[in-house]
């Protein structure tokens, strides 16, 4: 019996194999930067441009305004700002209802904690180098999406590296969807982490307070998911207003498996970002049998899910399971796909095979660390880089909230011995008050 998701499975066997793998890289790519040469993406970017100038001439009455608009909440100025007295209510009542999700939750940001900790280069002393000093970002601000469910782990994801970095000052936004307020879960795991000051604001008007000064203090740094209009909104504001952690697409995953995979587990996996849809779920396989299970089982799986039409339209524009000759070839493809999320699932070979991949956001190995681990509960923060970005972004880490300041101390008998090269240097780049600078001292 056919199906109609049948239309996913490429193989090398296939006349036009590179043809379709490289058109599907394609719609991957202009997804995650939001068909960025289109005309609505032009369109975006000029409305998002308005927002932000206007916030920026116009403070709190522009905020006001785009979040009656947008969100559909009319607010006042003394409730732009979330009370200390509202989040110490909140996280109290959260705590007494939901004992069991806050044990865990603070598991979660225990374990975040410590392996932060462990991989920041400011704690290391074998690191630390006589011409170099970290000092943390003074101010950031992380972007909350806002919505019906509360998004408690992108807080942990975020606040956490800060907070190990040093980072002394930490601001939230998040759109106020959930009965006019941030959702209740939310603003308690900023109370539980000590986060004083999350604004009931979100989208491009959000990103436009973090960036100017005209209703709080702008912000160092902005990190956080968001959809387009927040993404645009941060890329239009990075490096002239504010540094920014990426700009992220859609969530994906690329799964590298063989015939020694569980194609339940597989198709499981590829469903858990698809149905974000927009979301790419891809495989990765030389296995030609595990391909046809894998490709039956979301058939039977995706029937199953609430939201099913979506998901399976979402697979049909970004999924792909995709039969390779062999795994040399699969691994040159990961590469060149760079995901945000790839998992490994070929038995005894899956750490081998992990050593030759250069460019993703997270792997994730072994049957055994789905992508929700990652998500959730082992400790590197899930703000990924997307849309093969991966070759140049990282994972977002504490390491992104300090910077490094060249440090040089000369004294007289190390200049001297150098001065004469340093001043043929500046001498043949035509910069004689350089050369001078140096002879001055020589002569002394």
């Amino acid at each position: 019996m056919t199906h109609e998701l049948d239309q996913i499975l490429i193989s090398s066997s296939q006349s036009d194999f590179r043809k379709r793998l490289e058109d599907l890289r394609g719609r991957l790519l202009s997804e995650a930067r939001f068909g960025a040469f289109d005309e609505e993406s032009q369109e975006r970017q000029e409305k998002v441009r308005d927002i932000l100038r206007d916030v920026a001439n116009n403070g709190y009455e522009a905020v006001r305004k785009y979040t009656k608009r947008f969100d559909k909440v009319n607010l006042s100025r003394d409730e732009f700002r979330v009370s200390q007295e509202h989040l110490k209510e909140t996280h109290k009542k959260m705590e007494q209802e939901y004992q069991q999700l806050f044990a865990s939750i603070r598991k979660a940001i225990e374990n975040v904690r410590r392996y932060q900790a462990d991989i920041f280069i400011g704690n290391k002393k074998q690191n630390r180098h006589a011409g170099i000093k970290y000092t943390p970002i003074e101010r950031i601000g992380i972007c909350v999406p806002g919505a019906s469910a509360p998004l408690p782990s992108t807080v942990i994801m975020t606040a956490v590296p800060a907070q190990v970095a040093g980072v002394k000052e930490i601001v939230v936004v998040s759109p106020p969807r959930y009965n006019k307020d941030i959702h209740p879960v939310t603003l308690a795991v900023c109370c539980e982490l000590g986060l004083r000051e999350v604004y009931r604001v979100g989208g491009a008007q959000a990103v436009a307070v973090l960036a100017s000064e005209k209703t709080i203090r702008k912000v160092d740094k902005i990190v956080g998911p968001g959809n387009q209009w927040v993404q645009t909104a941060k890329n239009m504001v990075s490096g002239a207003y504010a540094a920014i952690d990426s700009v992220a697409g859609p969530s994906e995953v690329l799964i590298i498996a063989n015939d020694k995979a569980k194609a339940a587990w597989v198709a499981a996996d590829m469903l858990s970002q698809a149905e974000h849809a927009p979301g790419s779920a891809i495989l990765f396989t030389d296995s030609q049998g595990l391909a046809k299970k894998v490709l039956e089982e979301i058939s039977r799986q995706v029937e199953q899910l609430d939201r099913s039409r979506e998901t399976t339209q979402c697979l049909l524009k970004y999924g792909g399971i995709v039969v390779f000759d062999d795994m040399p070839g699969i691994i040159e493809w990961a590469n060149e796909f760079a995901a945000e999320h790839l998992e490994i699932q070929c038995g005894g070979e899956s750490n081998k095979i992990a050593a030759k991949i250069n460019n993703a956001g997270a792997i994730f190995i072994g049957d055994y660390s789905p992508v929700a681990v990652g998500d959730y509960w082992a400790g590197p923060s899930h703000t990924l880089p997307t849309g093969g970005s991966a070759k140049f972004f990282s994972a977002l880490s504490a390491n992104d909230f300090i910077k490094s300041t060249s440090v040089i101390e000369y004294d007289k008998e190390k200049l001297a011995a150098c001065a004469d090269d340093i001043i043929r240097l500046a001498e043949i780049e035509g910069l004689d008050a350089h050369a001078r600078s140096i002879r001055i001292r020589q002569q002394d």
